[in-house]
């Protein structure tokens, strides 16, 4: 199977006064396993149906391999689509239900037969070849929904939130196998999703999407580490979002930055000028929780709040002395200094100067931190 490009130009759709997509530039390499994340209402699913050729665009164009296929109907499209619902014909056996687009396109029955028990052997169910749907688990339905979409052999297969229907365990080992089988078929998968660890997981390269727009593209690691803005470091996993003052620029890259009267150094570029109100992000597991009086730059005193058990990892929430909440995130490696911790615990919180990052935009409503003027009794 043969990958195909995706190359979306100033990509618009309305819907009357709504704006769905806000003027998309997006290009998608052949063979690639492209994630669109996002919340709901962020124009996702309708760039997937942009794409499918189930919606017209209002703007813009869809370049699959290199030529326009905007006015071209879905039918005519070399994609093929996974839903949410995956749409089986509950009559139709699981063979019979894969062999539907294949039926159509009038091949042999010898060439029929082979290709249907490829494609069923690719994701593990030629022994259910003679089941019903009904007679299946629900990641068995999606493994044929699968089937049935990749033996028409398209250069693009869409799949929008795929694993949505799934309970939480399931979701989680097929998506070690969803990336496997992508990369086994080498062709094109966009990955439709809300859920940041599905993205994070199977993704070479993601975009993340607001309000119609892309907010970021890159691959997980640069979105995870580097985001571009508060919203990306908000929407993408935990973030601890502060308020700070930038006090003073050090160099091209650092720069010291007041958070209430505590002085912090940071490694990364800010993009705020000296004096000027901006936040800094720390995801929860680059924060460390020390013994109280900890010396050293980048520690602030702190009370532990709260202690929760994860299993593999420690939640802890804390107040700094500045009144900010910070979350962190302790892995438990039998260090009985995290089994100690109890809420009323003075600590200090170390915030290194490598992981803390200046961004622009607004702090998102719902991640603020309220920064209080009198500090904590140390």
């Amino acid at each position: 199977m043969a990958g195909g490009s995706i190359e979306l130009a100033g990509l618009c759709k309305r819907f009357g006064e709504h704006i769905a997509v806000d003027d998309i530039d997006l290009s998608v390499a052949s063979g690639e396993f492209f994630s669109l994340l996002g919340p709901s209402g962020c124009g996702k699913t309708t760039t997937l149906r942009l794409i499918a050729g189930f919606e017209q665009p209002t703007a813009g164009r869809v370049l699959l391999d290199g030529l326009d296929v905007s006015a071209v109907p879905a039918h005519k499209r070399n994609v093929n689509t996974v839903f949410q619902s995956y749409a089986l014909f509950p009559f139709l056996s699981v063979f019979d239900n894969v062999a539907f687009g294949l039926r159509y396109a009038r091949v042999t029955k010898a060439e029929l037969r082979t290709r249907v028990g490829d494609a069923l052997s690719l994701v593990s169910m030629s022994s259910f070849a003679s089941r019903r749907p009904g007679q299946l688990s629900g990641g068995q339905q999606q493994r044929v929904a699968l089937a049935r979409a990749l033996v028409l052999n398209p250069a693009v297969l869409l799949l929008d939130e795929p694993l949505g229907a799934l309970d939480a365990k399931l979701r989680r080992s097929l998506k070690v196998e969803l990336k496997a089988l992508q990369e086994r078929v080498g062709i094109t998968f966009l990955y439709v999703t809300h859920d940041q660890e599905e993205a994070l997981t199977m993704s070479d390269r993601l975009a993340v999407l607001d309000a119609g727009r892309i907010a970021q593209v890159g691959t997980p690691r640069q979105v995870y580490e580097e985001p571009a803005d508060s919203y990306v470091a908000d929407f993408l996993g935990a973030a601890n979002l502060m308020e700070i003052l930038v006090s003073e620029r050090t160099g091209d890259s650092a720069a010291v930055l007041k958070l209430g009267e505590v002085a912090l150094s940071t490694l990364h570029g800010c993009p705020a000028s000296a004096g000027e109100k901006a936040h800094a992000v720390i995801r929860p597991e680059r924060v460390r929780v020390e013994e109280h009086g900890s010396p050293g730059v980048n520690r602030v005193p702190a009370l532990v709040e709260r202690v929760v058990f994860l299993g593999a990892a420690t939640q802890i929430m804390l107040r700094l002395a500045t009144g900010t909440s910070l979350q962190a995130l302790l892995q438990n490696d039998g260090d009985s200094a995290v089994a100690n911790l109890a809420q009323g615990t003075p600590v200090h919180a170390y915030l290194p100067p490598d992981a803390l990052r200046v961004l622009p935009g607004p702090v998102p409503a719902a991640a603020a931190a309220t920064v209080a003027e009198a500090p904590l009794a140390s």
